[in-house]
């Protein structure tokens, strides 16, 4: 068997379902809205927030159809894996942009089916089907930061 590469330490414990939705709404904001991933994000087992830099508030069609479509693909049941890449070898599309300045050589990153792929040392379900459902609680728009805040109902 294989052993894993020694990466930088990892200083918190995410709850897992709401680590994984926090990974499928950052691919659904760039998805529909060409943003990067969230600039910011506080995860929580009971509820969440990310903040996405966005030059104009989102119609309330368009929170309903991100909220749509974080569940379907929850609801595709999707294999959420990991591999490891040295720097040279990071696809492309993957923001390396959040890693810190003394990030190790060989990056994790994690793959929720062909839908999302993102360096992260932090802990996810092993499927989408864990997650059950996605929901968003409340949303603001304030100086070009569109803050989301959302639970998950695994």
């Amino acid at each position: 068997m294989e052993q894993e590469p020694i990466l930088n330490s990892h200083n918190k414990t995410e709850y897992p379902p709401m680590h994984t939705a926090e990974h499928i709404l950052n691919a659904t904001m760039v998805k529909m809205f060409g943003c990067p991933r969230s600039r910011n994000a506080h995860i929580e087992r009971k509820k969440s927030k990310c903040d996405y830099l966005l030059p104009q508030a989102p119609t309330s069609d368009q929170v309903a159809a991100i909220e749509t479509a974080v569940n379907d693909i929850i609801q595709q049941h999707l294999d959420v894996s990991v591999k490891f890449v040295d720097r040279d070898n990071v696809p492309d599309g993957v923001d390396l942009s959040k890693l810190p300045s003394d990030a190790s050589d060989t990056l994790r990153l994690v793959c929720i089916g062909d839908y999302d792929v993102c360096a992260c040392v932090g802990t996810h379900v092993k499927n989408t089907a864990k997650i059950v459902s996605f929901q968003i609680l409340s949303h603001d728009y304030n100086d070009g930061v569109r803050r989301v805040r959302f639970k998950v109902g695994a």
